[in-house]
């Protein structure tokens, strides 16, 4: 259910916004009848405080801050990243959310000195965290709070949240293989990012414990183009694979397109499989394979670690919900070798 808001209660009983306001916070401006009149309709509403946004509201700005390092016309195809701000959103409440696209790093850095400067963010979520970042050092450096989107990092001051991709590319790869593939790539995202290595790591070690010695991983950014690009090199090896494995939903149906090009059919000559579930990969065909991720679940975590760190709260690392992968029609038994 939709949680009560201040304007329910305010509609309920018939008086303005700001009267709802100063009942419930205890402040002057209105009479103990109608005071007593709010809080009884506040609880017949099952209306409670937002914890996010008191926290926030303690400090200077009220708002949040999320500095985005991909492409817009990338972020503009990928359903992942709204179910993300689902979940930040969500968690926030009536605080706000400062979104801005950075083209480089260099102007990314620029942007939180002067969130921070000017006192606009009390706190942000740092995307797409990274191999040695030194974002990290320059946020600890002018003091403004921040949790990772993605990790571990290993960095105190600084928590991350995070999804256990580790146990899903097992989960994969032992599908896969007891669907009889024991060529299979990853078309995986830039080698830079942290969630990258820790998928690469994960996919060399299930190769090697299932007895996948042609398994490989290639690099890519996260566009469609590069997704195409990446699969039709690898179909133009010697002993192409039979399974592919990629890193995101935009990648998949890029690759998808790629093999179709060729001539080849899914799942009868290779099989596909996506990484996070959205709405691309139900309405393709064949349907892809996909391991789904609790997205907005993330998106809401995070925020809620910031509360942590804002108010002085236990604030360390935490892994949400884990994965599950969904087959579909773009998987199925490997064909004979030739």
């Amino acid at each position: 259910m939709k949680r009560p808001t201040i304007t329910d209660i305010a509609r309920e009983a018939g008086v303005s916004k700001g009267a709802v306001s100063y009942a419930l916070n205890g402040r002057p401006g209105v009479s103990e009848a109608t005071r007593h009149r709010i809080t009884a309709i506040a609880r017949e509403l099952g209306w409670a405080p937002n914890e996010t946004a008191r926290a926030l509201s303690g400090g200077r700005a009220g708002a949040v801050g999320m500095v985005l390092d991909r492409p817009a016309d990338v972020l503009g195809v990928e359903p992942l990243f709204l179910a993300l701000l689902t979940g930040i959103q969500r968690e926030l409440g009536p605080a706000s959310l400062i979104l801005q696209v950075a083209p480089d790093h260099a102007t990314e850095l620029e942007v939180y000195r002067r969130w921070h400067g000017e006192r606009r963010a009390d706190g942000v979520l740092l995307t797409g965290p990274r191999r040695d970042d030194d974002r990290i050092a320059e946020l600890l450096r002018i003091g403004l709070p921040a949790v990772a989107l993605g990790g571990p990092l290993g960095r105190p001051g600084v928590p991350s949240v995070r999804v256990d991709d580790a146990a899903a590319v097992g989960e994969v790869l032992g599908y896969l293989a007891a669907l009889g593939h024991r060529r299979v790539a990853w078309v995986a995202g830039p080698a830079v990012l942290v969630q990258t290595r820790v998928r690469a790591e994960a996919f060399a070690a299930a190769a090697e414990r299932l007895g996948l010695p042609a398994a490989r991983t290639v690099h890519t950014d996260h566009s469609a183009e590069a997704g195409a690009g990446a699969t039709t090199r690898l179909l133009a090896a010697a002993r192409p694979p039979t399974a592919l494995l990629f890193d995101t939903d935009v990648l998949a149906v890029a690759g998808l397109a790629a093999l179709r090009e060729r001539g080849l059919a899914v799942p009868g000559d290779v099989s596909v499989v996506a990484w996070d579930d959205s709405v691309l990969c139900r309405l393709v065909r064949p349907a892809l394979t996909a391991v789904r991720r609790p997205v907005a679940e993330f998106g809401a975590l995070a925020v809620s670690v910031l509360r942590d760190l804002l108010t002085g709260g236990d604030a360390g690392d935490v892994r949400t919900a884990p994965p599950a992968l969904i087959t579909r029609g773009s998987t199925g038994p490997a064909r004979p070798a030739p």
